[in-house]
């Protein structure tokens, strides 16, 4: 297994694991190829995959966030974590959430944090097995419509 950064080849794939639609290809438009560029971009954003070969089986999104807490630390935001529905069971997704932190500790950052849907229960006990704890309640705020 690597972790790499995403190439714009990958793309479909990971918009494809982001709709969790296992293997599929999803369809790329122009508002998806901006927002690839702008995270390409940017040395705070990492779109990132796990690859077997040549087959992507998960992926996430690190951006890296300055501040003043932490001693003036970055802190690294983890969100878009998925595995291949076909390949999840096998331990794919600690081995990804361990190589994005050792990524983020190598960056020195003084935190890794995330959100995860209040429903996604089996998400909770797997994020608190890797060790993250629950700290905060966290606040949306669509701005749509």
């Amino acid at each position: 297994m690597e972790l790499r950064e995403a190439t714009r080849q990958d793309l479909p794939v990971v918009l494809a694991l982001l709709a969790d639609a296992g293997e599929e290809r999803a369809e790329v438009n122009e508002a998806h190829e901006q927002a690839f560029a702008a995270i390409e971009a940017d040395p705070r954003n990492e779109m990132l995959v796990l690859a077997d070969g040549d087959a992507v089986v998960g992926c996430l999104q690190l951006t890296y966030i300055p501040g003043l807490g932490q001693g003036g630390r970055e802190r690294a935001l983890v969100e878009a974590v998925r595995i291949r529905e076909d390949r999840r069971g096998g331990g794919l997704g600690a081995e990804l959430m361990r190589l994005a932190v050792e990524r983020a500790r190598e960056r020195g950052c003084g935190l890794v944090q995330l959100t995860s849907n209040k429903r996604r229960s089996a998400a909770h006990r797997f994020y608190e097995r890797l060790g993250f704890a629950r700290s905060h309640e966290g606040f949306k705020l669509g701005l749509d419509g």
